[in-house]
């Protein structure tokens, strides 16, 4: 038998890092993945389709990261998030881009108070302090306004004059962009991009489940999903991610990938790309693969959760060259060529 048809049977035990993990844990895993489909089957309720929009936004918050997400109008991104923090008993908050929004908009800012005849300053928190934060259309933000998301995505504080105050985990930062409009946007520098794990496109639902979603919400009442997991039980999941062991074969595979984006002497990179992804993409990839197998259940990461997670990690991470942008190529069609030449 080959090493992958070992790994896809999880019984490749000379490739694994770690031992596997105990009886106990293995129930977890498979808890894990009846929790994920607890989870879909709430989300169905107000959310029609969009299943691996959903899937990957919760691959994002189980690996403590950000996602962006990128559609165009009324596709329901924002219901989708704020549908979810609901289900996850997370606190929610919602920021509007707009170019004369400020950094202490979303930061907060000092206000004076005045107490006994004494004057003095009391910090007012801003949207930032949440668990789950939207940030819409977030490329219509000036890049100063947009830089200060980036102390607190990275580094879950937010720095205000001379004090630093810590934000509560979970942290994530969901962001959208519309990809049609782009007149008097600001696009993303790529130090920001890069801080996203993921960027997720939202598609047009199909003719059934629009004709669904039309149904729902003209109607007389709206559904109201219930709460699937609490804060701690998600901040475990996030736990039990690091500790799924990976096949050094399936590892490999991952940073295969990543490298091959790296343009040089020949390859596809070299044909398509100026640029290519960085080491924060191996380290997201394998991060992602293992949510992934966790939310189906599985205590392996398989050769197929490195081919599924690499186009949302890398879309965003790789540059085309002028030639491909010419001939209409999309960073899809990289990824894909890059994929079948790095097995």
């Amino acid at each position: 038998m080959s090493d992958l048809g070992k790994v896809k049977k999880g019984i490749d035990s000379k490739r694994i890092e770690k031992p596997p993990p105990e009886k106990e844990l293995e129930r977890t895993y498979s808890e894990i993945g009846r929790t994920y489909k607890s989870i879909l089957s709430e989300m169905s309720k107000t959310v029609l389709g969009q299943k691996e929009v959903i899937e990957n936004i919760l691959i994002a918050v189980f690996t403590k990261n950000h996602a962006l997400l990128e559609g165009f109008p009324g596709l329901g991104k924002t219901l989708i998030v704020r549908t979810l923090s609901n289900i996850m008993d997370l606190r929610f908050k919602r920021v509007q881009c707009t170019p004369d929004l400020m950094p202490s908009d979303i930061t907060g800012t000092y206000v004076v108070e005045e107490k006994d005849g004494k004057k003095s300053f009391r910090f007012e928190r801003g949207p930032v302090f949440t668990n789950m934060l939207l940030a819409d259309e977030i490329n219509r933000a000036t890049p100063k306004t947009q830089s200060a998301l980036l102390e607190a995505m990275q580094e879950g504080q937010v720095s205000i004059g001379n004090a630093t105050y810590p934000l509560d985990p979970p942290f994530f930062v969901l962001a959208t962009q519309n990809p049609i409009e782009m007149e008097g946007t600001y696009p993303l520098p790529e130090a920001q991009v890069d801080r996203f794990l993921l960027k997720i496109l939202v598609e047009y639902p199909g003719d059934d489940e629009e004709e669904k979603i039309m149904d729902i919400y003209s109607g007389e009442r709206m559904p109201e999903p219930k709460k699937v997991i609490s804060k701690n039980e998600l901040l475990n999941i996030q736990r039990l991610i690091r500790k799924m062991p990976i096949a050094t074969v399936i590892r490999k595979y991952a940073l295969n990938i990543v490298r091959n984006t790296r343009p040089l002497d020949k390859g596809i990179a070299s044909e398509f790309l100026d640029y290519g992804a960085s080491p924060r993409a191996s380290i997201g990839l394998v991060l992602a693969s293992k949510a992934r197998a966790l939310i189906k259940g599985r205590d392996y990461v398989s050769k197929k959760d490195i081919e599924e997670m690499a186009y949302p990690i890398l879309r965003h991470r790789i540059i085309l060259n002028f030639e491909s942008e010419r001939k209409g190529v999309k960073p899809d069609d990289v990824i894909k060529k890059i994929i079948e030449e790095s097995w």
